[in-house]
């Protein structure tokens, strides 16, 4: 199923697809890896469980990147370089992290302009690194499928086929 929810005037349009099983959730994350390109700041955001590794494994497949994708709980950040020539995949988990300010300390300013960086539970704390964005959002169903929505932020992904990658999914 999928869906696009018009938002307030002037507000980003809001796509959502929903996603039925992990290989699903990969596959949108291979989806929205070839819209990416060096810069790229993705901001997930969902409960435990929701998918945000999931789709991040996705995406570091799309993206071709070396090493296992893996929840970076404990060690914060973690740097998958690309195996291709492309960006390389930061990927960040912000749920120990206390704010904005702590978020600075890992220095993710240096690594953002040549990679994607994607910061998990980086609702409220990592917006601050860039004015374009792609907020992503993971809600989990008691039959176990998922609702992502994808929310673009600034002129960066004004004109992205986001709703090219939702289409026909379900």
């Amino acid at each position: 199923m999928t869906d696009v929810t018009a938002t307030a005037a002037g507000a980003p349009t809001v796509h959502a697809v929903t996603a039925a099983t992990d290989g699903a959730m990969r596959a949108l994350g291979r989806d929205v890896a070839a819209l990416t390109r060096p810069g790229d700041l993705l901001i997930l955001t969902g409960p435990l469980g929701a998918g945000k590794t999931t789709f991040t494994q996705g995406l570091g497949e799309g993206l071709r990147v070396r090493g296992s994708v893996t929840s970076p709980t404990f060690i914060i950040s973690r740097i998958h370089p690309s195996l291709t020539g492309g960006p390389a995949l930061v990927h960040v988990d912000a749920y120990r992290l206390g704010g904005p300010d702590e978020i600075d300390d890992i220095d993710l300013d240096m690594t953002l302009p040549e990679s994607v960086t994607v910061v998990e539970w980086g609702e409220g704390v990592a917006e601050g690194l860039s004015d374009d964005r792609l907020e992503i959002r993971f809600e989990r169903h008691p039959d176990d499928s998922r609702t992502v929505r994808l929310r673009p932020v600034g002129d960066r992904w004004a004109d992205v086929d986001l709703p090219g990658i939702v289409a026909g999914r379900g």
